[in-house]
C-alpha cells in the first residue's frame, strides 16, 4: 500500500455506485488543489458497480476493504465495515475523511472516524424524511452519521435547516449544492450516445427500483403498472437497468422479460445512464439520485415512494410522489403522456440541487480547515463544534 505524501491527507470513501458518481467530482477537484494528497478508498459494498462508475470519470481506486459477501445481513455488513475501516484509519492516518450519502458504508466510516478522532466530512448532509423506517436503513444511517460528523456539506438550504433543528452548530454547516449535478453536467457536456435503439416516435420511460422497503408486493405493483401501461400506450418503451440484488432481479425478469418494449439490462455506466436520461420522456424511480438529476435535464419524475428526503423538487412541481400502487402509477404516467400542459408543468429544466460548483465549494471549505483552523481544536471529538469554515 502506497503511503500518503507530505500534503494534507484526504481520504474519499465510496461503497456504492451512487456514492462513486457523487464523489467523483470531489476527487477530481481535490486533485487540482496543490495542498491535497487524495486517496480513494472503496469498501466493496457494491464492487462491480463501483468500479464501473469510477471508470466513467477516469478515477482509479487506491485501496479496497473488500467487505462484500453473498446474502449478507445489515448487521454483518456493518460489523465488517466498521472493523476494516478502523484498521485502515489506524494504518494510513488520514488528516480528513470524506464520505457521501446515507449507505452503510457512510455510517460505518463516520463511526470509525469518531472512534479514532479523525475529522469526518459528510457530503449530502441533512437530508431527512423524519421516519427512521423509510427509507430503510438510510434515514437511520444519515441521522447517526450527523452525530459523528465534523463538517456537514448540505446540498440545500432545507438540508441546512434540518441540521440546525437537530442542534448542529451553524459554523460547521456549508451549503454547497449537490455534487451529482457537477457529475451530471460534466458527463452531459461529453454528449454520450444512448446504448439502446428505440422505435421512431417512441415514448421512453427510464425505470429504476431497488429500495429494500419496496421488495415483494410493492415491487409487484410497480411491474403490474408497467405491463398495464404497455397495453395502453403502443409507442411506450421502458429502459430498466436491473439492480444486482437477487430479490429484485428474480422478480423483474420473471415479470417483465417477455415484454418486447421493456429493455431489461445490467446497471448502466454513468455515461449510458446520462445518455438514456437525456433521451427519456419521463422517469419512474425509487432512488434518490434521479430525483436530483432528472429535473436538471427537464425530465418529469414520478417517485415510487410515499416519502422523500428531497422535498425541493416536489415543491417546485417537477417531482411527484406516487407510491407503489399500480393504479396510481398508471394514472400519473398516463396523465403525463396525454396532457401536454401537465407535462410542460413538470418539464421545467430546474435544478434545485445545485449549479455544478458543489465540489469546488467543498474543496474551499476543506482548504479553510487546513489553513485557518487551529489544529488542536479541530481534533476535538465533538461533532458540534469545529472551527468557523463557511462557504463564501
Amino acid at each position: 500500500m502506497v503511503a500518503f505524501g507530505e500534503k494534507s491527507r484526504v481520504c474519499c470513501v465510496v461503497g456504492t455506485r451512487p456514492e462513486a458518481i457523487k464523489m467523483a467530482p470531489v476527487v477530481m477537484a481535490l486533485r487540482q488543489r496543490p495542498w491535497a494528497d487524495v486517496r480513494v478508498l472503496a469498501t466493496g459494498q457494491h464492487r462491480s458497480l463501483l468500479d464501473q462508475a469510477m471508470r466513467s470519470f477516469g478515477i482509479e481506486i487506491d485501496d479496497d476493504l473488500d467487505v462484500m459477501e453473498p446474502d449478507q445481513s445489515l448487521a454483518s455488513l456493518t460489523a465488517r465495515l466498521l472493523l476494516r475501516a478502523d484498521g485502515y484509519l489506524a494504518r494510513e492516518k488520514p488528516d480528513f475523511v470524506l464520505a457521501q450519502g446515507d449507505t452503510t458504508t457512510v455510517l460505518a466510516t463516520a463511526v470509525a472516524c469518531f472512534y479514532r478522532n479523525v475529522p469526518f466530512g459528510h457530503i449530502e448532509a441533512g437530508l431527512r424524511t423524519f421516519d427512521t423506517g423509510n427509507p430503510f436503513p438510510e434515514e437511520f444511517n444519515r441521522v447517526v452519521t450527523s452525530l459523528a460528523t465534523r463538517l456537514h456539506f448540505a446540498p440545500t438550504e432545507s438540508a441546512r435547516k434540518n441540521l440546525l433543528n437537530e442542534g448542529v452548530s451553524d459554523p460547521v454547516i456549508a451549503v454547497t449544492g449537490n455534487t451529482v449535478i457537477d457529475a451530471l453536467l460534466w458527463m452531459r457536456d461529453r454528449r454520450p450516445e444512448p446504448p439502446f435503439q428505440f422505435a421512431p416516435g417512441a415514448q421512453v420511460v427510464l425505470l429504476t427500483t431497488h429500495r429494500r422497503e419496496n421488495l415483494g408486493d410493492p415491487m409487484r405493483g410497480m411491474f403490474a403498472a408497467v405491463r398495464s401501461l404497455l397495453e395502453r400506450f403502443p409507442r411506450l418503451e421502458f429502459v430498466y437497468p436491473v439492480h444486482p440484488n437477487p430479490n429484485v432481479r428474480k422478480l423483474a425478469y420473471a415479470t417483465l422479460s417477455a415484454e418486447e418494449r421493456v429493455h431489461l439490462c445490467e446497471p448502466l455506466s454513468y455515461e449510458d445512464l446520462v445518455a438514456t436520461l437525456t433521451r427519456a420522456d419521463l422517469v419512474l424511480t425509487d432512488s434518490g439520485g434521479l430525483q436530483e438529476e432528472a429535473p436538471a435535464l427537464g425530465k418529469p419524475v414520478l417517485v415510487l415512494r410515499t416519502e422523500t428526503e428531497r422535498p425541493e423538487a416536489v415543491d417546485q412541481g417537477v417531482v411527484k410522489l406516487v407510491g407503489t400502487d399500480a393504479n396510481a402509477i398508471v394514472r400519473e404516467v398516463a396523465r403525463l403522456l396525454t396532457d401536454p400542459r401537465h407535462y410542460r408543468s413538470m418539464a421545467k429544466h430546474v435544478s434545485p440541487y445545485g449549479d455544478g460548483q458543489a465540489a469546488r465549494r467543498i474543496c474551499d471549505v476543506l482548504e479553510a480547515h487546513f489553513t485557518q483552523a487551529d489544529q488542536a481544536s479541530s481534533k476535538q471529538p465533538s461533532a458540534r463544534h469545529f472551527g468557523s469554515a463557511r462557504v463564501a
